[in-house]
């Protein structure tokens, strides 16, 4: 769903959002009823779920990256558990990050692994069972938020501060995946990314439920590699522009730029294009660190478009340093009571 989102998901709504409004209401009364009647399945270890409203890229990976660090400088040995989106396993796989592959788990599972244990998995019990059985004992859900699979002592729900929930539709006349209402009411604390207005009815809604804001950006790891140069920048991402905005207000010139649906598995043809595109007007090529790992999977020719891609790494940053701890902790804390209340 998420490569094929059309863009007036993101714009005031129109004639589209209304006329598919009777599609939306079926969706979204059987979506609501779901997350109000949720049962889930429970693990003995304290699960942060790391979800968002909408389809779509929000920031989910960078923000599960960032409380896997977080919990392993607090002593906590975290294990993330994830759908895999965009990988072909169908049963339970430990993601190994020197030996598996993009299209075999995932391009999200791939980079995350490298901060924490990953395991891919649709049956997120498994996952986070076959987490604890290795060791862990903090679970991050990478997304999971809407569905019943596994119980969660707390939900951080991720929002892009530009998009924020788009024309405010349940699929299919926008992009919520259930009705905000019922999404509200599982919501523990919401965390806005970026600096933009565009999830402002958003943050009102959740402070009307009382649920706390918290704020963080993501900023570039690096910018030496990008300052000084005409980029073409490309990227398959949820959504594209932020990581054209990201640049810019890097002080990155970028002088042109390409879109793909997320996940996208890029063709020697397309990928062909873009190096003659760099060549003729004198661009260096970058993209974001999800389609250089999708690039590694490719033949010899997608391989040598990798090695002279430049790559934005981007991390997550809190606008306050304790929003991280905090949420741990309170994590942690809830699973302790559910386990006293479960004795």
């Amino acid at each position: 769903m998420t490569s094929e989102a059309p863009p007036f998901w993101w714009e005031k709504p129109d004639w589209r959002s209304r006329a598919l409004s009777p599609l939306s209401k079926i969706y979204g009364t059987v979506a609501g009823r779901r997350i109000r009647r949720a049962k889930s399945p429970a693990v003995p270890l304290p699960v942060l779920c790391v979800g968002n409203f909408t389809v779509g890229g929000a920031g989910k990976t960078p923000t599960s990256i960032a409380f896997a660090k977080a919990a392993t400088s607090a002593g906590l040995k975290p294990g993330i558990v994830s759908r895999g989106y965009g990988g072909v396993f169908s049963g339970q796989h430990r993601v190994d990050p020197d030996y598996d592959s993009a299209r075999h788990v995932g391009d999200e599972p791939m980079l995350l692994a490298r901060h924490a244990p990953v395991v891919v998995s649709a049956d997120r019990l498994a996952g986070a069972l076959a987490l604890q059985e290795a060791g862990c004992d903090f679970i991050i859900m990478d997304d999971g938020f809407q569905s019943a699979r596994l119980h969660f002592d707390y939900a951080l729900m991720v929002v892009d501060a530009g998009r924020g929930i788009g024309n405010g539709h349940v699929i299919p006349g926008g992009p919520l995946r259930a009705p905000l209402t019922d999404q509200l009411v599982r919501t523990d604390a919401l965390l806005k990314i970026g600096t933009a207005n565009g999830a402002d009815q958003l943050v009102r809604s959740a402070a009307r439920a009382a649920k706390p804001i918290y704020e963080a950006v993501l900023n570039p790891k690096s910018t030496a590699d990008i300052l000084g140069k005409q980029l073409l920048a490309f990227a398959g991402i949820g959504d594209p522009s932020k990581f054209f905005r990201t640049l810019q207000e890097a002080g990155a010139a970028v002088a042109q730029s390409r879109s793909f649906p997320d996940h996208h598995r890029y063709t020697d043809e397309e990928l062909n294009d873009l190096v003659n595109l760099a060549e003729k007007d004198g661009l260096t090529l970058i993209t974001t660190a999800k389609d250089h790992v999708r690039l590694l999977d490719g033949g010899t020719f997608a391989k040598e478009f990798a090695a002279r891609t430049l790559v934005l790494e981007i991390e997550l940053a809190f606008s306050h340093p304790q929003t991280a701890s905090r949420i741990i902790r309170e994590t942690r804390d809830r699973a302790r009571t559910r386990a006293i209340n479960c004795s």
